[in-house]
């Protein structure tokens, strides 16, 4: 059976977001996760405290592990942390995973503020990991930084999400949860063809790992063999009732409910 992701990420103390959002995710929703660490954070629902690099030479040394033995159906990239990390993910990838899906949350600032990739691996990003990615999935912040548009609404969202899928040469799900008004917009750029998805939006302070979350769920779904437009409707789904079935905890931006289980 599919659905094997193998994820590589930062670990999350505060479990709400990276390697343990990602985990539970893909066991929610049937798959199965395994994992390259690229970093260890100090954080909780407040903010991140310390960021702590894990050696360079022991995250492609993860990644063979893993598809030497184990394999994988997808594969879900979150934070880098720098331009080094970056330019030895891309390369094992290159040659050792040809063909597997990448789902690329190009992870750049934590929900409290904390920047998780410095401005200066913005380049390597985009020159090293975009062209191997087959889905990109920015929220509007990171979009912005990606193609160095202004996003103020949907319609530049759109415009700029056309413009980077283009420039990629792969599908871009663009995130509007940071834009103004009740209406949550995400957009699908894929090829020539677009799809909005729209949501209620929920008025809650328990958002922490939303970006993580919804990138994982979208991976399970094309590790399982779903179509792109399917795996997104079911993450959007997935991430909306862990939003609302949210266990409160913290006192900061909280974390969603993994163990909401979709009808």
């Amino acid at each position: 059976m599919r659905g094997r992701v193998l994820v590589i990420a930062g670990s999350d103390s505060g479990g709400g977001a990276g390697i343990q959002a990602d985990i539970k995710t893909i066991t929610m929703l049937g798959g199965y996760a395994a994992t390259a660490i690229t970093a260890i954070t100090v954080q909780n629902t407040l903010g991140v405290s310390a960021i702590h690099p894990v050696p360079l030479a022991i995250i492609p040394q993860q990644i063979c592990a893993v598809l030497d033995d184990i394999g994988a159906d997808c594969i879900k990239i979150g934070m880098l942390g720098d331009e080094q990390t970056i330019h030895a993910v891309a390369d094992c990838l290159k040659h050792k995973a040809p063909g597997i899906p990448i789902v690329l949350d190009p992870v750049m600032i934590a929900k409290g503020g904390a920047a998780l990739l410095p401005p200066a691996a913005l380049d390597a990003l985009i020159g090293a990991m975009v062209p191997i990615a087959h889905l990109i999935t920015p929220n509007a912040p990171e979009l912005a930084a990606l193609t160095g548009q202004e996003i103020e609404n949907a319609d530049h969202m759109e415009a700029a999400a056309r413009s980077f899928a283009r420039q990629a040469g792969c599908a871009v799900l663009a995130k509007g949860g940071h834009l103004p008004g009740d209406e949550l917009v995400d957009l699908l750029v894929d090829g020539d063809k677009a799809r909005f998805y729209k949501a209620k939006r929920i008025k809650s302070r328990h958002t922490h790992g939303t970006g993580c979350t919804l990138a994982s769920a979208i991976a399970t779904g094309l590790a399982q063999g779903m179509a792109l437009d399917d795996a997104i409707s079911r993450a959007h789904g997935y991430v909306q009732g862990a939003i609302l079935k949210a266990p409160g905890y913290g006192a900061g931006h909280g974390p969603l409910n993994h163990s909401y289980r979709l009808d």
